[in-house]
């Protein structure tokens, strides 16, 4: 392979010469490809162009917004129409829901109110999201995920 001045095709040797040269570094692009891609750069430079590259993909990646809900196991129906109301306006903005009910001291006696309550509100929001996971105790909480639907 000899040298290719034009399209500045040199072999390794002769790239590090003319690298010490002119004060910059050899920076490898693609180690995987036949031959390994070099280039001729300020290797700071290098690295401050490829965060910056990072960064702009990292900022058009959506990001998944939790909104949270609490209802009690007592929850009446003004309250509970009061909350649904919110989970309507976060569904639509596109934000995930996460509805719990919050079982304080004995109130735990009353599990299958508070799963009564969650499911009840999953069927009054299925025009807006669809149910990611079903009411689960985890401790002293009953957690149920509402994911929010794809607008047309």
């Amino acid at each position: 392979m000899g040298d290719n001045v034009e399209t500045g095709i040199y072999p390794i040797r002769k790239a590090r010469e003319i690298a010490q040269d002119l004060g910059l570094d050899l920076v490898e692009i693609s180690p995987k490809a036949k031959p390994p891609v070099c280039k001729i750069i300020e290797y700071k430079k290098f690295l401050y162009e490829q965060k910056k590259r990072e960064k702009a993909l990292k900022s058009k990646a959506t990001k998944v917004v939790i909104k949270e809900i609490r209802f009690g196991p007592n929850t009446d129906e003004h309250d509970f129409e009061f909350k649904k109301k919110h989970a309507i306006k976060f569904l639509d903005s596109g934000a995930k829901l996460k509805a719990y009910v919050f079982f304080k001291g004995r109130s735990i006696v009353f599990k299958d109110q508070g799963q009564i309550l969650l499911l009840r509100l999953a069927q009054e929001l299925e025009e807006y999201g669809t149910v990611e996971q079903m009411p689960k105790l985890e401790g002293k909480r009953m957690i149920m995920f509402i994911a929010p639907k794809k607008k047309k």
